[in-house]
């Protein structure tokens, strides 16, 4: 026999079937699996940072027309204008110091331990010490005399601090965090 014959005697090559491309190789479910997870967290992050701005929103929105309530009082009471709009600008920055740190006792804060929150916890470099001192005792005084204007432009940029980061993001979380520690440890 020779070479020729030998050749003559073999099948001939069968090719494999071509590869589907179901079901996929776990390669793939893997990467569909993160890619799934990775979705998840980014709406929730996205879901989360749309609620914040709302709320930032509704709260300047109550800065605003506790402003125009002051803006639409009369000239001649103008004295008692300025102390409910300042008991109302407290009552809505307190409000606002609830939502965003719940874990802090701010409820119980008054005084210059208010004023103090509020400087360490948002931006306040609005803050005078005509405002802080409206904040701290002009509630409990028959008369305020605090420029509102100035008073309406720290709320607001304090407001929108809390909810746009700045300080608060390492504050609040260092706040969550001892308060964490201080939950474990009791």
């Amino acid at each position: 026999m020779d070479s020729e014959e030998l050749l003559a005697q073999l099948a001939d090559i069968h090719l494999p079937e071509p590869v589907s491309f179901w079901p996929p190789a776990i390669g793939w479910w893997i990467l569909a699996a993160l890619a799934l997870v990775l979705l998840i967290i980014l709406f929730r992050k996205f879901a989360s940072y749309r609620r914040q701005q709302k709320i930032c929103q509704y709260a300047i929105a109550e800065l605003d027309r506790c402003y125009d309530n002051f803006s639409n009082a009369d000239p001649e009471d103008i004295d008692q204008s300025k102390l409910n709009y300042a008991n109302q600008f407290n009552t809505i920055v307190r409000r606002v110091a609830l939502v965003h740190y719940p874990l802090a006792n701010v409820a119980s804060l008054d005084g210059a331990a208010w004023v103090d929150f509020i400087r360490q916890k948002g931006e306040s470099s609005l803050m005078s010490d005509e405002i802080a001192e409206a904040l701290q005792y002009e509630r409990f005084q028959t008369k305020c005399d605090v420029d509102v204007d100035s008073m309406q432009d720290f709320g607001k940029q304090w407001i929108a601090s809390l909810y746009k980061g700045g300080k608060t993001s390492t504050a609040q979380s260092a706040g969550n965090n001892a308060a964490s520690q201080g939950l474990s440890d009791a």
